[in-house]
């Protein structure tokens, strides 16, 4: 598929998901990119702020398969993957497959779950696959994870590990609506005279494979590679930060900008690309220093000060 036919048909998504989530442009396009990066997402944000309509919206769009797991402390990994269940007619165990076989999955309240859960959700999201009984069982393709986490509760949840938080392509926030957007979503759900929504599918399974596809072979100059490198790298020596994001974060960045190279409907990579998602890519990779924390200083300060202070090539 042509970069310019690819564009058009992630346009003809975003088209369908407007209808329903109200503003919040650079948020829909971030998921699109990592949609088309074949990787997950992890959206941490206040409650009733749309996550859910959100992930459900893509998946109408991309005429996918929806599931969703509300995480609890006593969700089990047999509730996410699926167990065997003897069947008392045929005498044999008959495979009953869990949620995580779709091809978009909520994971709500991630965080609410024991590590061993998270653990099971987490290998799924790396190998694409899952063990059951000693057997393997390949997830259905495409596999996208938006997985979502409360910012505001530290009671009785268990914190991803950081090594963990690296699994996730991109870290957004929605955020709230300013008062004309929250008027306008009062008003599409006066007009939509039920609470479901209903979207037709801009493209199907299929084609999001193909869109996929068409990310790798996009190019990427020498230059860019090395610019994506120095920002990596100049995290790793910021005095806010403890430790700086892993080669995966560099990796992460390509990946992105490679994505919006075919959002946009090029073949190859510019220095935009690289900064726009450079902050998406990177806030969760990093850990902070104490101080740093304790004088307010968010991750995303640090990335754009990295972005100022690393040259941008001069792309041909």
């Amino acid at each position: 598929m042509k970069p310019s036919e690819a564009g058009q048909l992630c346009q003809q998504v975003i088209g369908q998901v407007r209808k329903v989530i109200v503003g919040k442009e650079k948020v829909l396009e971030k998921v699109m990119l990592a949609v088309l990066a074949d990787s997950h997402i992890l959206f941490e944000d206040y409650p009733g702020l749309a996550k859910t309509l959100l992930a459900r919206s893509f998946a109408m769009s991309m005429g996918c398969d929806f599931s969703r797991i509300q995480f609890t402390p006593d969700l089990l990994p047999a509730d996410i993957t699926g167990t065997y269940i003897y069947n008392v007619k045929s005498g044999e165990f008959d495979l009953r497959k869990g949620p995580v076989f779709t091809n978009v999955l909520l994971a709500d309240e991630i965080n609410r779950a024991p590590p061993k859960t998270q653990a099971a959700l987490l290998e799924a999201m790396q190998e694409r696959q899952t063990t059951l009984d000693g057997k393997t069982h390949v997830l259905t393709d495409p596999f996208i994870v938006m997985a979502t986490q409360n910012p505001i509760e530290y009671e009785g949840v268990y914190p991803l590990p950081e090594a963990q938080l690296d699994r996730f392509l991109v870290k957004l926030s929605l955020g709230y609506p300013n008062r004309e957007e929250e008027v306008e979503i009062m008003r599409r759900r006066m007009q939509r005279q039920k609470e479901d929504i209903t979207l037709e599918p801009a493209v199907n399974a299929e084609k999001v494979l193909d869109l996929q596809r068409t990310v790798e072979g996009i190019h990427v100059d020498d230059d860019v590679l090395g610019y994506v490198a120095d920002i990596v790298q100049a995290t790793r020596t910021q005095r806010q930060v403890e430790i700086g994001a892993s080669p995966r974060g560099s990796l992460a960045i390509f990946k992105l900008a490679r994505a919006r190279a075919v959002y946009y409907s090029r073949d190859y990579v510019i220095p935009d690309d690289v900064k726009d998602v450079a902050g998406p890519a990177l806030v969760h990779r990093m850990i902070m220093k104490s101080e740093s924390w304790v004088k307010g200083t968010e991750p995303r300060s640090v990335v754009d000060e990295v972005l100022k202070s690393v040259p941008v090539p001069r792309v041909k």
